[in-house]
């Protein structure tokens, strides 16, 4: 049988009838569309897995509407990346799908290189001090979100103060809606600011691993990524709070007691804040609490995954564990000055074998690039998707409890079933009803019934399983962002239009990307949401969809990582070079085929995973 050329094209896609309607949830330029065909139909589109895996909340779709714009500005207009183009969304059924945009013109890319060569390696050279000024003023944006006011409730009447001694000239109704567009314009201004540097940070991996190539034939991707690896990035600060509150829990039998007891996480607060010796580790917890506990609980782009502040059962888990360890006399902190030594002894190792001083040159030029600027694809991390996320959706929720006394919505999560456009309009129609007087009906039921809708809707969706790609492949995935970020191979897409059916009682073998380098051996924990990461023994082989910085404290106790998801620089690669656990990350099957108890051998080196014998 003929082996399928491509996908279905774009405009050709059939929905399951229980979707009927998800095209009204999502902004109209994410729509594929007639007028566009032309251009859409060149263009091979994929599920986004890596940042969004699952049926997609409207009002959760404004980050990804920020990094569109935010990502591929900075890439043609800003840094002037000359072949790159920037990364184009589009809503298939409630998932979104994504494509590099094809190259520009020959006389376009010649124009690019001058002001690349100009702007980027300033950057290069500059970093350490614009990362200052770049904190600076992130923290001050966040701040200005967390100060929105939003009132409980619409007043019965405005108070005597905004009256005299002279009438303030706006009130409630002005108020809120104002509120509502500061709060969309920060979110977005906040993504302009992530990707000020992220680009950069990944060329300069690109960079460095090319002239790696070059010097060293057939050098592993792992080996590659061990060189970088050591970096002192704050993405581990949470860990390293937790371990610090654990050390200090620990000296105190009293509140290491009541911390390993199967209570409750609030009611352990409550009973510390009983003794004196309690109160104290409080005092040390909550300077630990803000900023480091504004971790999500999952990728941090979604509205109903929690933090650390709303779901402390997690860090409270994380800190008993802690304790427990310490108290049986093990380290529970990544020993960084260990993996700093020997990755700077594997860098002198090979740059010994450089022949010439052109080739010396090249390598030391593009390692001390990649070593200053590569750290902030962490470093932001945590201050944008965590940090100023955890702030966003406490904020919107305000906003969504005012809707609720209004009477406009039923719960104060319905929010998220409007995107960011469609919002102003639910909040105009409650400032509206106020304004007009006693007595006056509002489209209550209206915005109700269409949260009915698109609830029904969504967990359609959620069961449906949607296709991986639309369009026409090109002969090689040769996209290096598309590789090293989204995992996506010319392989990968080869085994999509086999439309392989994986019986895993059948797989012997898993291939992947050598993220981390080492081989071992061990049993394996399949791990799918972060409520069962507490569940992970010492010495035990992680296998999960994908990880997130809220799993940091548990790769002090993993052997290995295998993720479905990911490139060589995921989250799960970057963390694991660090500690130094082999890697292998974009699997695609990973957590279907494996069970708990499978002992598997983990090769980080090559990329495989082979399973020795089955639980």
């Amino acid at each position: 049988m003929e082996q399928k050329k491509g996908f279905p094209m774009p405009l050709e896609m059939e929905y399951p009838k229980e979707l009927e309607g998800w095209e009204e949830m999502y902004p109209p330029m994410y729509m594929f569309s007639k007028d566009r065909k032309d251009w859409e139909e060149k263009h091979f589109w994929f599920h986004d897995k890596i940042h969004a895996p699952e049926a997609m909340y409207p009002l959760d779709l404004i980050f990804h509407e920020a990094w569109q714009i935010s990502l591929s500005q900075y890439t043609t207009r800003v840094f002037c990346i000359p072949p790159a183009q920037g990364i184009a969304q589009r809503m298939v059924g409630c998932y979104m799908y994504i494509t590099p945009v094809a190259p520009p013109p020959p006389e376009i890319i010649g124009e690019k290189a001058g002001l690349f060569q100009k702007r980027v390696f300033y950057v290069f050279d500059h970093y350490d001090e614009l990362w200052g000024v770049w904190l600076k003023k992130f923290k001050a944006l966040g701040e200005e979100m967390n100060s929105i006011k939003v009132p409980e409730e619409f007043p019965k009447f405005e108070s005597d103060d905004t009256v005299f001694p002279e009438p303030r000239g706006y009130y409630t109704s002005f108020e809120v809606m104002d509120a509502w567009d500061r709060l969309v314009n920060l979110m977005i201004k906040g993504w302009q600011y992530h990707f000020q540097y992220l680009n950069l940070a990944y060329l300069a991996y690109l960079l460095f691993a090319d002239i790696c190539r070059k010097l060293f034939p057939g050098l592993s991707e792992s080996t590659i990524g061990k060189l970088v690896a050591g970096a002192y990035v704050q993405m581990f600060k949470p860990e390293e709070e937790l371990c610090r509150l654990a050390r200090l829990a620990a000296a105190v039998p009293a509140v290491a007691k009541i911390l390993k007891s199967d209570i409750p996480a609030d009611k352990k607060i409550e009973s510390l804040r009983k003794t004196a010796e309690g109160n104290d580790w409080l005092v040390e917890y909550e300077k630990s609490k803000d900023p480091w506990f504004y971790v999500s609980c999952g990728s941090g782009w979604f509205h109903y995954e929690g933090s650390w502040t709303t779901k402390l059962e997690i860090p409270f888990g994380y800190l008993k564990g802690d304790i427990e360890r310490i108290e049986k006399g093990e380290k529970i902190e990544r020993d960084v000055p260990s993996i700093d030594k020997a990755r700077a002894e594997l860098a002198e190792e090979y740059r010994k074998l450089i022949k010439t001083d052109e080739d010396r040159k090249s390598f030391d030029d593009t390692y001390r690039a990649v070593r200053t600027i590569y750290k902030y694809a962490e470093d932001h991390l945590f201050w944008v998707e965590h940090w100023f996320h955890t702030i966003w959706f406490d904020k919107v929720r305000e906003f969504g409890r005012l809707l609720v006394k209004s009477g406009m919505l039923k719960g104060v999560d319905d929010i998220y079933l409007f995107n960011r456009f469609e919002v102003p309009l639910i909040i105009e129609d409650m400032a509206t009803t106020w304004a007009l007087g006693v007595g006056v009906p509002s489209r209550f039921q209206y915005w109700q019934a269409k949260a009915e809708k698109r609830k029904k809707i969504l967990e359609a969706a959620k069961k449906w399983n949607p296709i991986p790609a639309l369009g026409t492949p090109p002969e090689e995935i040769a996209e290096p962002f598309t590789v090293m970020l989204w995992g996506i191979t010319t392989e990968k897409v080869q085994d999509w239009l086999k439309g392989m059916a994986v019986v895993p009682g059948e797989v012997t073998e898993l291939k992947g990307f050598a993220s981390s380098a080492g081989v071992v051996e061990g049993k394996v924990r399949v791990v799918k949401h972060l409520e069962e990461i507490t569940k992970i023994e010492q010495g035990e082989i992680l296998v999960c969809p994908t990880t997130n910085p809220a799993w940091a404290p548990i790769f002090t106790k993993i052997k290995a990582s295998i993720t479905d998801i990911g490139g060589l620089t995921s989250h799960a690669a970057i963390v694991c070079r660090e500690y130094g656990v082999p890697s292998v990350t974009g699997t695609g099957i990973a957590t279907n085929v494996l069970k708990t108890g499978d002992t598997v051998k983990v090769d980080g080196n090559t990329g495989i995973v082979k399973i020795l014998k089955r639980a």
